[in-house]
């Protein structure tokens, strides 16, 4: 298994996302390796995921599709049999389970997999921007499903990555590309929501119209309805 985290600027946050995938991969029976993707960073974002342990590869596209795709790239530079790769996002912690649903997941023949987030402090954020997010968020969310998609929460059988054509150079929605192509080729998609990564509320986006910029869109008199909607109003899963 393979964890690709891109990461820009993320020298404050990365520590807790990276302790938090290290725990979850700790206990699986296969090998495992977390890659972190330093995209134009100026800060010692490289040197924190070098001293606890993460691959590091360093690129200056300012791109999180292209950062994710790099990350994979590297994982798959072996080839992709018997490999699962799964990302999620600097900003974000995953669960201790995290690793072994994934796991799970790669085992009964799932393609793709897509997980929902939790967004745990709210602090920077209004009451408004909470509620109208958890109002919306619940609204696509059922307990066999959902219509949600994550940077911070995806998994992906190498074979299938290799099919699709992994991660396009987008500057945002990357996720929901691959996603979308996924179902338009017919490959096994799950969205499963039993296993959310917690994620920042944070003002301070690092992908234009990510989802930061989402819960911007919250604040404002007419707020976008759903996380569902297409790509020009939806908020992606990319911070």
């Amino acid at each position: 298994m393979a964890v690709v985290v891109p990461a820009h600027d993320e020298q404050e946050l990365l520590p807790g996302c990276l302790i938090s995938v290290l725990d979850a991969l700790r206990r699986l029976p296969v090998p495992a390796e977390v890659i972190v993707v330093a995209d134009d960073c100026r800060d010692a974002t490289a040197a924190v995921a070098e001293r606890l342990g993460a691959v590091v590869l360093t690129v200056r596209a300012r791109n999180v599709g292209r950062a994710r795709a790099v990350g994979m790239a590297h994982a798959l530079r072996h080839g992709p049999r018997d490999l699962w790769l799964a990302t999620t996002d600097a900003d974000s912690r995953v669960p201790r389970r995290w690793g072994g649903w994934q796991l799970r997941h790669a085992r009964a023949g799932t393609d793709l997999l897509v997980g929902t987030v939790r967004v745990t402090d709210w602090a920077p954020r209004s009451e408004q921007v909470r509620e109208r997010f958890e109002t919306r968020y619940r609204r696509d969310l059922n307990s066999t499903g959902h219509r949600h998609v994550h940077g911070a929460n995806l998994g992906c059988a190498a074979p299938a990555y290799e099919r699709l054509g992994g991660f396009s150079d987008l500057p945002h929605g990357e996720d929901h590309d691959l996603v979308e192509r996924g179902r338009r080729q017919a490959v096994r998609v799950v969205a499963d929501p039993d296993c959310p990564v917690r994620t920042s509320a944070r003002r301070q986006a690092r992908a234009p119209h990510g989802f930061a910029r989402y819960l911007d869109a919250l604040d404002a008199p007419t707020a976008p309805a759903s996380l569902g909607e297409p790509a020009a109003t939806r908020g992606p899963g990319t911070r």
